[in-house]
């Protein structure tokens, strides 16, 4: 689309002149030689740029950037004059101007300032788009909240990205922190900056450290290079430490004095490195009681929790229930050949009356099981429950009645595949084909139950 550009001058020879230059440079340019009609122009229709005389009798040049910015605070504003002063540059800057140029001035470094200002009009565009659209994936706007006790939190989510200040996440496994996490990431001035997670609970606390701060060559056997930590990855952006409350108190020591001081020397190294970073952490422990059982440190509790945020279980959310089961539905079903209409009024009320105890990610993988394994053009509880049982904690043949649903679903699952994977010959597409899914679900199937064909 070709840039248009509005040209406002009270002198008529001028405004012609500027329209003969920026046209012959590819651009559409419309002139006015009254403020009163430019201002109305640029409310009515789109333009790109205001190219603005500074002096003018009656409203010059920054009482118009003024109206301006009343009603578009993004349009890029070049002003000009002839009677350039550091007072009227500042008083410019201030109102969002994007430069100014002095009369009289070179046609060709004219047309080099218009176009810098187009491009950085297109890229604060595109920033904006691209906001919206992680927002839109990432954001609270992408999760689903049909609770009271879930809206409440993510309006706290939405105040919270506004800060820098540490985040600290709690609540049970599966109830959506790393969600939550990078939802006060990709709303925050740092979206631009990375997003940095790691699972503290996976790493030995020697590993942990060599990966937060990094280290030196020679640091310690097979350190055959020095390597960044990911407090210096995720300079500029969000560093997300999941299960915090999982480490040991040498490492928490050492975890407070970079938050405090903002600074992380790598192991093995001398040298402080200043760095730039917010931190948003997360664990499924009651830190309270950990600092009073003294497995917690309550210096580095209180730095974390400078914005605590709880999030409840689905259990105690019993209006979220369908609705993520809804979402989980859709994305599941986008792979399924042939589709699904849906579940039946049977798998709804097992739905509903299930404590889910996993919380949203069991929801997500029973969600998943039935659109994988349905016989039917719908989900219905004897594909849910593979054995017909109608009762959510009803036992398989051999099994514990103690054992956790999602467990047993699993085993109920890797039996089904097993058996059609054998009456098909070993050939996953057969395979896949009979149980009504592609060959890439069959195969992440496979691999998160640990089935070797």
């Amino acid at each position: 689309m070709t840039p248009r550009i509005a040209v406002l001058d009270d002198e008529a020879r001028l405004v012609a002149i500027l329209e003969m230059v920026l046209r012959r440079s590819g651009y559409e340019v419309e002139g006015f030689s009254s403020p009163e009609g430019a201002l109305a122009a640029l409310a009515s229709r789109r333009f790109d740029l205001l190219l603005s005389d500074l002096k003018m009798p009656g409203m010059d040049g920054l009482a118009v950037l003024e109206k301006l910015r009343a009603t578009d605070a993004e349009l890029p504003v070049v002003l000009m004059t002839a009677h350039a002063t550091i007072k009227t540059a500042v008083a410019a800057l201030r109102l969002g101007a994007f430069d100014y140029v002095e009369k009289p001035f070179d046609n060709d470094a004219l047309i080099a300032l218009v176009a810098r200002a187009l491009d950085h009009s297109r890229l604060a565009r595109e920033n904006r788009y691209l906001r919206a659209e992680l927002a839109s994936r990432h954001g609270t706007a992408a999760m689903v909240a049909e609770s009271e006790a879930l809206r409440r939190v993510l309006d706290v989510v939405r105040r919270a990205a506004k800060s820098d200040a540490t985040v600290l996440i709690t609540g049970e496994s599966g109830t959506g922190k790393e969600l939550v996490a990078r939802a006060v990431h990709v709303q925050s001035d740092r979206v631009g900056g990375p997003f940095v997670a790691v699972n503290c609970k996976a790493l030995a606390a020697g590993v942990l450290e060599s990966e937060l701060f990094g280290h030196e060559r020679g640091a310690f056997t097979g350190a055959e290079r020095a390597r960044p930590g990911l407090f210096e990855r995720a300079h500029g952006g969000t560093l997300f430490l999941d299960e915090i409350g999982e480490t040991a108190p040498d490492f928490q020591a050492k975890l407070l004095r970079v938050l405090q001081e903002r600074k992380a020397t790598r192991v093995g190294g001398s040298e402080e490195r200043a760095l730039d970073f917010r931190v948003v952490a997360a664990t499924n422990r009651d830190l309270k009681r950990e600092v009073e059982a003294g497995r917690f440190r309550e210096d580095l509790y209180f730095r974390l929790a400078v914005i605590p945020i709880q999030l409840p279980p689905l259990r105690e959310r019993r209006e979220d229930v369908l609705a993520l089961a809804r979402h989980f539905f859709v994305r599941a079903v986008a792979e399924r050949r042939p589709p699904l209409e849906g579940w039946s009024d049977e798998v709804e009320a097992f739905l509903l009356r299930h404590p889910w105890p996993g919380n949203a990610r069991e929801l997500e993988n029973a969600i998943e099981r039935g659109v994988a394994l349905a016989r039917g053009p719908r989900i219905e509880l004897q594909d849910l429950l593979l054995d017909g049982e109608s009762a959510p904690t009803a036992a398989a043949p051999g099994s514990s009645p103690d054992v956790p649903l999602a467990g047993w679903l699993d085993r109920q699952a890797t039996e089904r595949i097993r058996t059609v994977l054998a009456e098909s010959g070993g050939s996953r597409a057969e395979a896949a084909r009979r149980l009504g899914v592609d060959r890439t679900t069959l195969w992440r199937w496979m691999q998160r139950l640990g089935i070797v064909d």
